[in-house]
């Protein structure tokens, strides 16, 4: 069986200086990109702009989102119960110990062009990387640092996308930190969890309600920026950094529970990855960045699963 070609690939933003760490969503019949715009891959005070289409092709800035003295980083978009647009962005504090403190943030809007004010959430030295909504009920995995050798990783829920409640913690070693949690219909959980400790690769895990047990496998290999999404049959389709001896590119792979199987190399390199994923049309949409045309732009690939 062949397997999945690329469509068409777009550069849909470059002004910003940097721009990385993408979200893609489509909310009242337009598609929604957000990422973070700042002067280099981790310095200075990221914003975060996002741009609407009417169609995926035609792009235009909607807003943009900036707290005085703190980097809004990697954020991720999610429609609530109510129908109300969610960002969820990490808050570091470039200018205190090193950049090193930080707390999440959400931010929350009607129309996508109005939004409220970053506020943070959960507590200082939390970073909560990205929601998924089941039925009223947001989860999702934070990380925290505790020091250079301890990375603790733990699964909250939220009725409401600003009160949180701590689920479990998620026995996890080397160093786990950037996480996406997804739902099967049945209300089963899988994770996908980078790691920086040990050989570095992914684990992927799976639970079923009320989602306090989790089992472990390794993805086998290291994935940067993970994101997965279900295809409408129920198999698993993941992106993310791939690391090798030619240098990073963004790669979509077949996921099952047991491991990870690379399909195809998106048009990307040097500083990349942090993909968003949305089926629609029977196409697999993937926004993500990528510097291999010099500059660390915004991309927009179209991907037919054969």
């Amino acid at each position: 069986m062949a397997g999945p070609a690329i469509v068409s690939v777009q550069k849909i933003w470059d002004r910003g200086a940097h721009n990385a760490f993408t979200t893609l969503a489509r909310f009242q019949g337009r598609w929604l990109c957000a990422f973070r715009e700042a002067e280099a891959h981790a310095d200075g005070e990221g914003r975060i702009r996002i741009l609407q289409s009417p169609d995926g092709s035609a792009w235009a800035s909607a807003a943009l989102l900036s707290e005085k003295g703190v980097d809004l980083r990697d954020p991720k978009l999610s429609v609530t119960p109510d129908r109300t647009l969610m960002l969820l962005m990490g808050g570091t504090y470039p200018r205190e110990r090193a950049g090193t403190r930080r707390q999440p943030r959400v931010a929350f809007s009607r129309d996508a062009l109005i939004w409220s004010r970053p506020q943070a959430i959960l507590a200082e030295g939390d970073w909560l990387w990205r929601v998924t909504w089941r039925g009223s009920r947001a989860y999702g995995i934070s990380y925290r640092l505790l020091n250079a050798r301890t990375w603790n990783i733990f699964l909250h829920e939220s009725a409401d996308g600003l009160d949180y409640r701590l689920v479990c913690p998620l026995k996890v070693p080397g160093k786990p930190n950037e996480a996406t949690i997804r739902f099967r219909p049945d209300g089963s959980a899988l994770a996908l969890v980078r790691r920086e400790g040990g050989d570095k690769a992914g684990w992927i895990g799976t639970s079923r309600p009320p989602y306090r047990r989790w089992t472990w496998h390794s993805a086998g290999a290291r994935v940067g920026g993970p994101d997965f999404i279900l295809e409408p049959g129920g198999r698993l389709l993941a992106a993310y950094r791939r690391y090798g001896t030619s240098g990073p590119v963004t790669i979509l792979a077949r996921m099952k529970t047991t491991g990870v199987r690379p399909l195809l190399a998106l048009p990307s390199g040097g500083d990349c990855s942090y993909p968003g994923l949305v089926w629609h049309g029977g196409l697999l949409w993937v926004s993500y960045y990528s510097s291999h045309e010099g500059k660390s732009s915004i991309y927009l690939a179209k991907v037919k699963l054969r």
